[in-house]
Parts: structure tokens; C-alpha cells; sequence
């Protein structure tokens, strides 16, 4: 399933949410060269979270290589603040697309009951709760976490409590057959979510590379926690009362 777009009104224009995208298609321009090779690595290197680098599990003088030209060097100090650069970090441009999609399907919503302020906080703070979700599967890791998913992870548990039942358009794949349905929010998210754990269980001690499962799962629970000290009564009232506007042909429930 792939959200395209939700039936869920805006009172409010969804400055923050506006901003981390920008943000983030800055940072893979500027920082890490559109994804060039030599340039991505080093960004990796330099921002990318690494658990046993920032918990100091490592020996200094250790390093890992990421391409033919490009290893990250260990000396053996803490790097914290690759924490919150690498939620701005991203492998390639399928990933940054994808993560800035779903961002702006659920992201607008979520911000509206919030606030922008409130919002980027929330975000932050899931975004911590991701990373350290995935650093518990393995404290000594190298392989350098990146990327804005365990955030959106956040957004979209905040989304599945406050709007359980907006209908999200979605694009769905059944072999060489594509179509769009429209289900509710709960349905679509709860999928994600149960994807991410049967995916992120067999997961558990690997060495490899790959999707950062227990991120998304971190980040989702994170916002789910977390929604009810974050929104604002009277932005959700405002949200509310916002007329709908239901245009889908195809539903389920």
C-alpha cells in the first residue's frame, strides 16, 4: 500500500511541515551531492548516526569502508550530535522521496492540532525515540542510520489516534494490476506498522545493512505515546470543524 493522498481538511496552512521538507531536500542537495557517490559517503561518515560510535563501543582507529574511495574512521569520541543530523540524512533519492511523501500526507494533519512549534518538537522527539529503538537491536553496530523515517514513524502514530477513520487514498499493487482505494487511516497505518514489525523480528542481531525497522517502530509507538501531550484542544476543535470533502468512488468499510 502507498498513501497518495487523505480526505482530511486543513484549517490551518502547514508551515512546519512545509519547512522540514525543504529542509531536508536542502541538506541532500547541498550536504550530501544529490547522492553523488564520494560526497554521499562522506556525509554518512560525518552525520550519519552509528550506535557503537556514539555509545563508545568501539576502539579507536577502527574504520569501515562505504565506497571504494570512502571509510569512516573511529577515534573513539562520542559523536551526540549525529543524533539529530541524521534524522536530515538520506541514502539515495528513493528514499529521501519517499520519506518527504509520506511526510506531506500525514505530516499537515498532525501539525494542524499541534502548532508548528509543537509540531517540530514532536517530530524531534520522535525521532530520538527512533534512534534509540534501533540502537538497543545492537549497541555496537558501524553501519551508519539515516534518515527522516523514524520521525515520520512518529507522524504517523500521531495520525492513526487522531484521525482513525480519514479515508487515505492508496495505491495498490496486485501483480501486474494497479488500482486506487480509499480505506481508513487506521486500516492503512496499522498495516505499516504490522509490516514493520514482521520485517523488523527477523531483523533482530543482523549485521547487515538495510531498512532500520525498529526506527519506524520506535518513532510509530513514540507518536502514538506522545500525541496527547502535544496536541492542542482548540486547534483540534478548528480541525474539526472543517467541511469534508469525500470525492472517492472506491471505499472500503
Amino acid at each position: 500500500m502507498f498513501p497518495l493522498r487523505d480526505e482530511n481538511p486543513l484549517a490551518n496552512v502547514p508551515y512546519a511541515t512545509i519547512a522540514l521538507i525543504a529542509t531536508n531536500a536542502v541538506v541532500w542537495l547541498f550536504v550530501q551531492g544529490a547522492g553523488d557517490g564520494q560526497t554521499l559517503a562522506q556525509s554518512l561518515c560525518l552525520y550519519g548516526l552509528i550506535p557503537g560510535d556514539l555509545l563508545g563501543n568501539v576502539n579507536p582507529g577502527v574504520s569501515i569502508a562505504l565506497s571504494e574511495t570512502v571509510g569512516c574512521r573511529f577515534d573513539g569520541a562520542s559523536n551526540s550530535k549525529t543524533l539529530l543530523t541524521s534524522m536530515f540524512m538520506h541514502g539515495g533519492w528513493f528514499h529521501l522521496l519517499g520519506n518527504m511523501w509520506f511526510l506531506w500526507v500525514f505530516g499537515d494533519n498532525v501539525e494542524d492540532v499541534m502548532g508548528p512549534v509543537r509540531f517540530v518538537v514532536f517530530y524531534v522527539v520522535c525521532g530520538l525515540a527512533a534512534a534509540a529503538a534501533q540502537i538497543a537491536t545492537d549497541t555496537h553496530s558501524l553501519i551508519p542510520m539515516v534518515g527522516a523515517s523514524g520521525a515520520i514513524g512518529g507522524v504517523m502514530g500521531a495520525y492513526a489516534l487522531l484521525f482513525p477513520r480519514a479515508h487515505v487514498h492508496t495505491l495498490i499493487f496486485l501483480g501486474f494490476y494497479i488500482t486506487t482505494i480509499a480505506v481508513p487511516a487506521i486500516f492503512m497505518l496499522g498495516y505499516w506498522f504490522l509490516l514493520q514489525l514482521l520485517q523488523g523480528l527477523p531483523a533482530l542481531g543482523s549485521t547487515q545493512g538495510g531498512v532500520a525497522f525498529w526506527a519506524h517502530i520506535g518513532g510509530f509507538v513514540a507518536g502514538v505515546a506522545l500525541i496527547h501531550v502535544f496536541k492542542r484542544r482548540d486547534l483540534l476543535t478548528a480541525h474539526h470543524a472543517q467541511p469534508q470533502r469525500r470525492t472517492s468512488r472506491h471505499r472500503w468499510f
